[in-house]
């Protein structure tokens, strides 16, 4: 895919197009080893040795210890599969969706009650000509 797609020009947006599916098609696969329960377990008893066996790039793993979930997104990973790691930390979709953000959990669920973000201000990069 294009590095001129128009979609890339949206502030603090990652689209989840085939260039990123391709870099995160590991990330996301260990994402979904977390729906079975034995999986789950052998993370949390050694997330590092668990993530080894998987062929992700360091920064992703290194991603993935931080529950940075921006940067996993930055490095491939699609929302709806990271969404396994929080859920294995046992906190909600909010939680983690929250930490992407400088508010709360409590605070984005009002958020989002309300309408969620506005929609006026910047919405590209560049300027339009």
């Amino acid at each position: 895919m294009s590095s001129q797609q128009p979609y890339q020009d949206i502030p603090g947006t990652t689209v989840f197009d085939s260039s990123q599916a391709r870099k995160g098609y590991h990330l996301n696969q260990f994402c979904m080893s977390l729906m079975k329960a034995q999986n789950r377990q052998a993370f949390k008893a050694d997330e590092a040795g668990y993530l080894a066996h998987w062929p992700m790039s360091d920064e992703q793993r290194q991603a993935v210890l931080d529950r940075d979930y921006t940067r996993m997104i930055a490095l491939g990973g699609n929302i709806y599969y990271l969404v396994k790691i929080s859920a294995t930390d046992g906190l909600s979709v909010a939680a983690a969706v929250s930490s992407m953000t400088d508010m709360s959990s409590e605070e984005y669920l009002q958020m989002m009650k309300n309408g969620g973000r506005p929609v006026t201000g910047n919405r590209y990069i560049q300027e339009k000509k």
